[in-house]
């Protein structure tokens, strides 16, 4: 299975790639969301998974859910929002504007693994 990582810190990036390497994921990294649009443009189908940080350069999270909602070819790939973003109120907004899930920044590796199995229905 194949994961957007989305996150403007390559830090960050490279700690999701090791959690989510460790249950049998590969990972392709864009460091803003514009690059998640076009890793998604050329390889959408092969897409299990996007998990988006809230605030990037060049198109922000919420505009990459916004814009795979209004895409027929990517309205059905869950995504995952991780994000330092922890108001009651943002969270419920990125639900509402299509986000499977929700994780905040710190989290450990069993709550990244959690919400993931829980957003693909993996026991």
């Amino acid at each position: 299975m194949k994961i957007i990582i989305a996150d403007d810190s390559r830090m960050v990036r490279g700690i999701v790639e090791k959690i989510v390497g460790s249950i049998g994921f590969d990972a392709v990294h864009a460091a803003n969301g514009k690059e998640a649009m076009d890793i998604l443009r050329t390889e959408h189908q092969a897409i299990d998974l996007v998990l988006l940080d809230w605030n990037m350069p060049v198109l922000s999270g919420m505009d990459v859910i916004k814009k795979m909602q209004g895409e027929d070819q990517f309205k059905n790939i869950p995504v995952l929002m991780v994000s330092t973003e922890s108001e009651t109120q943002r969270i419920q907004e990125a639900l509402n504007a299509g986000a499977k899930g929700y994780v905040t920044k710190p989290f450990t590796p069993e709550q990244l693994i959690g919400a993931i199995q829980n957003v693909l229905s993996i026991p």
